[in-house]
């Protein structure tokens, strides 16, 4: 048996003890969100794209959306985020797992005290962290938020809003 990938170590080691270091890129804050990639589409061929999150508490994602062409799987790890499906509420904590297909609408929220992480993966992987880099540099800016930007980074990446 040969070595296992990150991938098949994160859903064999319930602890995600892995040497997760050797494998991430560098993180990219959107706002008070933390995103960091330890496999993209590029080291995947395509395959998926695997990137830890990290949502601090009372932080919520501003704008539910779906995604058009592709699967996503959140596993927690530490902390407990509250993620709404079609209007269905859901909780994961560390060592759960919820499966969101492409088209279905979804949000998440940390209404709790304490710092939630999860890792997250997406089936085929598509967007690699351009789209997270793009998407920090649309809302990271001065002054108002850039909407029309905002939804420019979605649109290329096939993120629709919700309301949309």
């Amino acid at each position: 048996m040969g070595p296992l990938s990150i991938f098949e170590t994160l859903l064999i080691d319930n602890r995600f003890t892995f040497t997760r270091k050797a494998f991430m890129h560098h993180p990219i804050r959107i706002g008070n969100l933390s995103i960091t990639f330890l496999k993209s589409r590029h080291e995947t061929s395509g395959k998926l794209d695997l990137f830890e999150l990290t949502v601090p508490p009372q932080a919520h994602l501003n704008v539910a959306h779906l995604h058009r062409d592709y699967d996503e799987t959140i596993i927690g790890i530490d902390g407990i985020t509250t993620w709404t499906l079609d209007g269905k509420r859901h909780q994961v904590g560390p060592g759960q797992q919820l499966h969101i297909p492409r088209g279905v609408s979804h949000g998440y929220a940390n209404l709790h005290h304490s710092t939630a992480r999860m890792m997250c993966i997406l089936t085929p992987g598509l967007m690699g962290p351009e789209y997270f880099r793009d998407l920090a540099a649309a809302a990271n800016t001065e002054g108002p938020v850039n909407i029309a930007g905002i939804a420019a980074v979605m649109a290329r990446y096939g993120v629709i809003p919700a309301s949309a």
